[in-house]
């Protein structure tokens, strides 16, 4: 599962930084672009990172990092939405990242207790 997460996490980052490519080079998309290469990428670097946690506490405050990022990612995804169609596809991949790692915390939370 963590090999997985890592190739979905790096794909992320890859799939915005290639949907970036194909925008104009106005203001607005330079604005937006810089935000979610920043936010998209972090998401994958973070949770590699996760993987490599010192302890349980330090696993999960890494992962609510990759929470955050996921989290913003999908709020600048929302905006390209209306600019090109195929984001939604990205769009549903990021949420559904988002989601694993949010049931992960929870469950590495549960075990902490």
């Amino acid at each position: 599962m963590q090999e997985e997460m890592k190739r979905r996490t790096k794909r992320i980052g890859l799939e915005v930084i290639k949907l970036l490519d194909e925008l104009s080079n106005k203001l607005s998309a330079r604005a937006i672009g810089n935000q979610i290469i920043r936010s998209s990428t972090s998401i994958g670097a973070n949770y590699h990172a996760a993987c490599r946690a010192k302890s349980t506490a330090d696993f999960v405050n890494k992962l609510k990092i990759v929470e955050e990022e996921a989290d913003e990612t999908i709020y600048w995804l929302e905006m390209l939405v209306e600019i090109k169609e195929r984001t939604a596809s990205l769009l549903s991949e990021t949420n559904e990242v988002l989601s694993i790692i949010v049931a992960s915390i929870n469950t590495t939370k549960n075990k902490m207790k």
